[in-house]
């Protein structure tokens, strides 16, 4: 299968592309603009399935099709709201509401394998898809966790957050201030609730924010080794299999 990805958020890219790993598909094409995609389209074949953003960092990926006959599937991923998304419905168009859930994700491409081998039917409207976008929504990220201290609860805003680490089952928020609190959450769930142009997962037991990072050292073994200012009790190890993308994160 042919796959490819059209996304302007570089993380949000790679976190769809390790997703569809995990369902043994490879998306091995990621374009980043309207611009770039309509280059692409131009020079290659056109793909099996295109998970496609709405809003690229040049313009709505609509004008992608407006330029260019594309017959691939479609399923859009986007942080638009449940009212808006009814565009997409009447057009037998599927989505993913960002931040994009596993279950959700393995349910789309599965609906996708049961319309192969017939011809992908796509037929947009694009003037009323775009009229029901006029006034979209910020993308809804995390923004603070409330913490139960006793009988009383504790506001912790994302702002003030070093990392997020788990240890002995449990997940924790280390914050500026050199204080450890437990979470009621997981790193998996954190991963897609947390802006990706701030937080990074380095590794199976750290996500880290950009603003905190202190220094970056070469590790062994092409790892590298982050500095944070106030979190010393264990290292933070960037996972070899991730030093790629996190040079690509912080770059």
């Amino acid at each position: 299968m042919n796959v490819i990805i059209i996304e302007d958020e570089k993380p949000a890219a790679r976190l769809l592309q390790r997703k569809l790993q995990k369902l043994d598909i490879e998306a091995g094409t990621m374009l980043h603009s309207v611009e770039e995609s309509i280059e692409w389209f131009q020079r290659n074949p056109q793909p099996d399935l295109i998970f496609l953003d709405i809003q690229l960092s040049d313009g709505l990926s609509f004008d992608i099709f407006e330029a260019i006959p594309i017959s691939s599937a479609v399923i859009f991923t986007t942080a638009y709201d449940e009212y808006a998304l009814r565009a997409f419905k009447l057009n037998s168009i599927d989505y993913l509401l960002k931040p994009i859930d596993e279950d959700d994700l393995e349910a789309s491409v599965n609906k996708f394998k049961e319309r192969v081998p017939q011809p992908q039917q796509l037929s947009v409207d694009f003037d009323q898809i775009k009229r029901m976008l006029a006034n979209p929504q910020e993308k809804n990220y995390k923004k603070r966790f409330t913490i139960k201290m006793g009988q009383h609860l504790k506001m912790i805003s994302v702002e003030d957050a070093e990392c997020f680490y788990s240890e002995n089952k449990g997940t924790y928020i280390h914050t500026t201030d050199n204080r450890n609190y437990l979470l009621e959450t997981t790193l998996e769930q954190l991963e897609n609730e947390l802006d990706p142009n701030k937080f990074y997962r380095v590794s199976r037991k750290f996500i880290i924010s950009v603003d905190a990072i202190k220094d970056i050292v070469v590790y062994t073994n092409s790892r590298l080794k982050v500095i944070l200012p106030t979190y010393k009790d264990d290292e933070v190890i960037v996972s070899r299999e991730r030093v790629n993308d996190f040079r690509d994160w912080i770059s």
